[in-house]
């Protein structure tokens, strides 16, 4: 017998690209309704809603909830607007599913985590690189494997081209919390407890630096290294070795491993989802939806993407 999924009813703030994506992964899950969807631009709300059936659209926060009684909000606003917006929903009953990174720098985090204490308001973060099937093989594997970690992370950002697409500065200016918590976040997804010293080996000195590294250890007895490149080329790459198997993910869509006293690389499959939406985003939907209703949930709270937050401001020396 299938198993049927309980309804759950879905709004949402914010009426671009990031925000059709989000409304594509969550019309597939089953038992999903999109309810409704509120813009600063109506006419882009209302060509967005125009592809749902169910989507209405509203012209506040306010008159959105009490139109659609969602269970789930998603908010996907420029990073400047996130702190205002997010605020504004936290004053009704829903869970909110922020998309990253929660504040354009940490203080604008720290504010909205604030707001969070104050209203008790149930807050998640769209952190989807975790809900990859890249992501989800190596961490089912690893789980298996009670050996030390090596992780290491290579980043690549340029300012320079953040500015030209369009990037307000203050977002420019802190792009390490805008784009780095890609890559950064997953030092802490796969380094086992709490990061107990972050050691400078290459430090970042705002509009000089090219590279930026650092070592994370963990007191579960992991080892991190992150490696920056800004202003040049380089990849986004993440690699886990243990004394038993090394896996990599380069691109980060797609995962290989080698195994100990093997030469080759067994690459796992792409599963459909991350072929069909924007990868991660699938999986990152049904976590949210069995968050908002009360299920197990693998979804990352604000609390948790906090803890990413603070571990960029330590490597750039924030």
């Amino acid at each position: 017998m299938v198993e049927q999924q309980k309804s759950c009813s879905v709004a949402f703030v914010g009426a671009g690209n990031m925000a059709r994506e989000h409304m594509r992964a969550f019309a597939d899950v089953l038992g999903v309704t999109v309810a409704g969807i509120h813009s600063r631009t109506r006419a882009r709300a209302e060509a967005l809603a125009a592809t749902v059936d169910t989507c209405v659209v509203s012209d506040s926060i306010a008159e959105l909830y009490d139109a659609t009684a969602a269970d789930l909000v998603v908010v996907a606003v420029p990073e400047t607007a996130a702190n205002p917006v997010s605020q504004a929903c936290f004053e009704f009953p829903w869970t909110v599913l922020l998309e990253k990174p929660p504040g354009y720098n940490l203080r604008d985090a720290e504010e909205i985590l604030e707001a969070v204490n104050a209203t008790g308001s149930s807050v998640l973060v769209g952190l989807n690189r975790r809900f990859l099937s890249s992501t989800q093989a190596a961490m089912c594997d690893l789980g298996r494997n009670h050996g030390q970690r090596f992780i290491h992370v290579q980043d690549q950002q340029d300012q320079a081209q953040a500015a030209e697409l369009g990037h307000p500065q203050a977002v420019v200016d802190n792009w390490m919390y805008a784009n780095s918590i890609h890559l950064i976040d997953y030092l802490r997804l796969f380094g086992r407890g709490s990061v107990t010293s972050v050691t400078p080996v290459v430090g970042w000195s705002p509009g000089t630096s090219h590279t930026v590294i650092a070592k994370v250890e963990f007191d579960g007895g992991d080892v991190g290294l992150y490696e920056g490149i800004w202003q040049g080329p380089g990849p986004w790459a993440v690699s886990v070795t243990t004394p038993e198997k090394r896996w990599e993910m380069r691109p980060l869509e797609d995962a290989a491993f080698q195994s100990r006293g093997e030469r080759q690389m067994h690459r796992v499959e792409v599963h459909q989802w991350d072929r069909q939406f924007k990868p991660g985003f699938r999986l990152q939907a049904k976590m949210a939806v069995a968050a908002a209703l009360g299920e197990p949930s693998e979804s990352p709270t604000l609390a948790e993407a906090m803890d990413t937050m603070k571990l960029i401001a330590e490597i750039f020396g924030e």
